[in-house]
């Protein structure tokens, strides 16, 4: 990207940010007494930083078919919460055993274990919550067309099920790259799928505009994916926040696994660009959704 179309980009990702942080704030409950624990790890697991890069595609992507802002940053904060929750589960000891997460205690580590089980709990059950809200739209086909897109994506045969197939791969000895693909598209890409897609689905865009939308998110998931696994050989974990070098110690299935730094870093390059070409009928009022693609391979964090 240009220096212009960098800051361009990150105005956008920044008002995302805030906007979609303002919704959590608003959504995330609050109390006293035990529950009121569990309301903090909540909020701590979801309010502690990082890009959101998935609220900004589903934000960016309602503005790109003219979408009622507020609905899109409910949207959005659903997506956000269920990630969370996703991530508080991955840092417990029977997952990835995390200490830090953005460079805050991981939540187990700031209450304990079964308070981090119920806040991850608590996070997936509220993104649905949001969704089935009649704020989030009138109709409730819309509503009910949102909360099937994230069941399936952050389910068995999404999210879920792709982090069950990298916990089995850990013990085979070798991977070939359709097999990492797999694991990848489900673990990572369905839920930035079902974000991007869901921005098209609040818009009630016609099926081909949806289409193009998922497989562009679906590229970009993949290529989000393999910059993950380099940042964990060659990244600074003052910049990403949590420990590196795990990934190999663990046995994962990665790209640069099978194809190497380099390999890794051209096949991010190739699932980028082709990304970017599935937004061609948009013209340029999806640039920040082509930067954003650009932007995955070049973080450094």
């Amino acid at each position: 990207m240009t220096p212009k179309q960098q800051t361009f980009f990150r105005t956008r990702l920044d008002s995302a940010r805030g906007r979609v942080e303002e919704t959590l704030d608003f959504l995330l409950p609050t109390g006293a007494g035990a529950q009121g624990v569990l309301a903090d790890a909540m909020r701590h697991g979801t309010l502690n930083g990082g890009k959101r890069m998935r609220a900004f595609l589903t934000i960016e992507v309602a503005d790109l078919f003219d979408t009622n802002p507020e609905r899109a940053d409910r949207v959005a904060a659903s997506v956000e919460c269920l990630h969370a929750y996703s991530l508080v589960h991955d840092d417990l000891p029977c997952m990835d055993n995390d200490d830090l997460r953005r460079g805050q205690p991981t939540v187990h580590k700031k209450w304990d274990e079964a308070t981090a089980v119920l806040a991850g709990d608590g996070l997936q059950t509220l993104a649905f919550e949001i969704l089935a809200a009649p704020e989030t739209h009138e109709d409730g086909e819309v509503r009910a067309a949102l909360l099937l897109s994230l069941a399936q994506n952050s389910g068995l045969s999404g999210m879920v099920g792709g982090q069950m197939l990298d916990i089995a791969a850990e013990t085979t000895a070798s991977h070939d790259q359709a097999e990492i693909e797999k694991i990848q598209m489900l673990k990572t890409g369905a839920l930035i799928a079902h974000a991007a897609v869901s921005g098209a689905i609040l818009a009630q865009a016609k099926p081909t505009d949806r289409r193009a939308i998922h497989d562009y998110a679906c590229d970009l998931g993949s290529a989000y994916q393999i910059a993950d696994d380099i940042l964990d050989v060659t990244g600074d974990e003052a910049e990403t926040g949590k420990a590196l070098g795990k990934d190999a110690g663990a046995g994962k299935a990665t790209f640069v696994d099978l194809l190497g730094l380099e390999g890794a870093t051209v096949r991010a390059k190739e699932l980028v660009d082709r990304a970017c070409e599935r937004l061609s009928s948009f013209g340029p009022d999806a640039d920040a959704l082509r930067f954003a693609a650009q932007y995955t391979v070049s973080r450094r964090s």
